[in-house]
């Protein structure tokens, strides 16, 4: 047999196509996830059942989870390479269970597995089953009592531990998962005091088939309290290690953490001028007893572009594209040109509610530089510059930027920002030239545990913007405040709830002295959904005039707002893996007046359908409107990528 693998082998690797997967005696050997089948050496099919042995109490649950761990039930549809394949097959299976049993506390079990209807443990390496037919296999299990924890025993070193902190107490779980998590979260406690070198010196358990109890001792070595040293770096080539030192944040004297060293590797992954990252404390301390911190990392490709292009029946055709490079002066500055052009051809392909004169485009050249205020802030500046013509207004700007961004934690983040622009805006009045001076000021927290898919944490963010214009002196501020908060009704995420709302309004200046795009609207993908895009609010004139619809003097246009509500809530069902169906209500309001007018309160409610992805939830949304005016159409559809919110 070892001869006919041997030559199977050399077959397979000497075949003019790409290299098949294989196995030999339970164990696959150049397997790739693309293969359709596998191609197994001296095939043999086999049956499995496994069940309780007799006269054993039914207990659905540890029936389940040793089903669900045996490969031999899961895998019965697949060959194996032979009898001695199966045979192999069978003794890993057997580890498996018991490994089950113990997870289970079941520490008197047995797992018994038969083959032909004799006992594995009774075969010999060389038996040969009757291949004629597939080979019958029977696993009988006898899972025993349930057992408790018994006596705890746990020595650190003279340091005081609360053992009931970490579950390790008299009558309590003995499921070894529990046991080995609860002393998992002991050491870790034990690191996070500043101790690097906490070690187990010794463990014992003992089953007591007398009383069902679980007997567990620890013995600790904990270590001294050690502070940082030095920060070495290695693997630098461009970027001044010096710099990778500074931005790992790790001060020396500080005394030693795993989550300092954590946060210094973030630190370094964000600065996006490296393909892999590793921080790791010293294999020993120092001889002045401080534990040097080694920095490890390989350098990607600095520069970059990309290209894209769209087309839609509606907005007409658009293309975009970027080009940076990520370390120009060696301590991981950026610099990104970014272009776009939309909406091309729209005029003769929709009907939209107002021509438009030409395409959009927009234009941007940003450049970051981290590490300003220390390692947890980066500076931005940018030029930009574009044209829209959204439903409300037509827009052509130019503007420059400069600010901070500074990371309190790990969920908080301030930003502040001095803004300079120059822009014309045409609405129903007339073209109107704005010189405006802002200071923009965002504060997010962030605890959800995943940015793309959500499903539990809070995502809330404060925005302020003080404006003034230099033309003619009016002054205002624009402020809105936004919080979504993500709920998971069961423990594998199969229904989630997402609620989001959003309040603003601008106070100092009437609405005629802010400008449109500073103004609030409501309504779209992004809003309330089953209303067109800035559709929901004052529109003037306040009636719909007769035959409105295609004026290119924006008679019958949003005037947009002085104050804003929002709100939406989301239940997100998971049919399968990937796919989920979200049924949703959305809500919201736009007043000229500082406070929103609930009495023209609109509410919008639709199904939406998500495509799971790596890069975030493929999306599309179908609404229709509850309160339709004489302008609202029966539905709308969006798409996109992300969840709505």
């Amino acid at each position: 047999m070892l001869a006919r693998a041997a030559l199977g082998a050399v077959l397979v690797m000497a075949a003019p196509q790409r290299a098949a997967a294989f196995e030999i005696f339970g164990f696959k050997f150049f397997e790739d996830e693309t293969d359709d089948a596998t191609d197994v050496i001296n095939p043999i099919s086999y049956t499995a059942s496994l069940s309780l042995a007799p006269g054993v109490t039914a207990d659905g649950d540890i029936e389940t989870a040793l089903n669900d761990a045996s490969v031999l039930v899961s895998d019965a549809s697949d060959p194996v390479s032979g009898s001695l394949g199966l045979i192999a097959k069978a003794k890993t299976d057997r580890k498996r269970l018991v490994a089950t049993l113990y997870e289970n506390a079941r520490y008197d079990g047995l797992v018994d597995i038969f083959i032909e209807g004799r006992n594995l443990a009774d075969l010999p390496p060389d038996t040969k089953f009757d291949t004629s037919r597939p080979v019958p296999v029977t696993i009988r299990v006898t899972p025993g009592p349930v057992y408790e924890l018994g006596r705890v025993a746990i020595t650190t070193g003279g340091l005081p531990v609360d053992p009931a902190e970490y579950g390790l107490v008299r009558g309590g779980s003995a499921n070894s998962v529990d046991v080995l998590e609860g002393e998992a979260k002991l050491l870790r406690d034990l690191r996070n005091q500043g101790r690097p070198f906490v070690a187990v010196t010794g463990r014992e358990t003992v089953a007591d088939a007398a009383t069902d109890e679980l007997d567990y001792s620890l013995d600790v070595s904990p270590g001294d309290i050690v502070p940082f040293g030095e920060t070495w770096v290695d693997g630098t080539t461009d970027v001044d290690p010096g710099f990778v030192a500074y931005m790992a944040g790790v001060k020396a004297g500080e005394v030693f953490s795993p989550d300092e060293l954590a946060a210094a590797r973030k630190r370094l992954v964000e600065l996006g001028v490296f393909s892999s990252v590793t921080v790791k404390p010293g294999a020993a301390q120092a001889a002045d007893g401080t534990l040097p911190v080694q920095v490890e990392v390989a350098e990607r490709k600095f520069g970059f572009y990309g290209l894209g292009a769209t087309y839609s029946n509606t907005e007409g055709a658009g293309a975009s594209g970027y080009v940076g490079y990520r370390n120009l002066f060696g301590r991981a500055e950026s610099i990104r040109l970014d272009a776009s052009i939309s909406r091309i051809g729209a005029t003769a392909i929709s009907d939209e509610a107002r021509e438009i004169s030409g395409p959009d485009y927009a234009t941007s050249l940003v450049f970051k530089k981290p590490g300003v205020l220390g390692p947890d802030s980066v500076y931005i500046g940018s030029i930009e510059a574009g044209r829209q013509q959204p439903l409300a207004y037509d827009r052509e700007f130019v503007a420059v930027t400069s600010g901070v961004e500074y990371k309190i934690d790990e969920q908080q983040k301030l930003s502040a920002t001095v803004r300079g622009e120059y822009e014309t805006i045409g609405d129903f009045l007339g073209e109107r030239d704005y010189l405006l001076a802002s200071v923009p000021v965002t504060y997010t927290f962030d605890s959800r545990d995943n940015e793309l898919n959500p499903t539990e944490g809070i995502f809330a963010k404060a925005f302020a913007e003080p404006t003034y214009n230099v033309d003619d002196g009016a002054a205002f501020v624009k402020t809105r405040v936004d919080a979504s908060s993500y709920l998971s009704l069961t423990e594998n995420d199969r229904l989630v709830l997402a609620g989001r709302v959003g309040y603003g309004t601008i106070f100092g200046a009437d609405l005629g002295e802010v400008p449109n795009d500073r103004r609030f609207f409501a309504g779209g993908g992004g809003s309330v959904r089953g209303y067109e895009f800035q559709s929901i609010g004052p529109y003037y004139p306040s009636s719909v005039p007769a035959g409105s619809g295609f004026n290119p003097d924006f008679t019958d246009t949003p005037t947009g707002g002085l104050s804003l509500f929002e709100a939406s809530l989301e239940a997100r069902v998971a049919v399968t893996d990937k796919i989920q169906i979200v049924p949703f209500v959305d809500g919201g309001t736009v007043s000229d007046d500082l406070v929103p007018d609930f009495n023209a309160f609109k509410l919008g409610a639709g199904v939406g359908l998500r495509y799971l992805t790596s890069f975030g939830p493929i999306r599309v949304d179908v609404a229709v409107p509850l309160d339709p005016g004489p302008r609202d159409a029966s539905f709308q559809f969006y798409a996109g990528i992300g969840q709505a919110f």
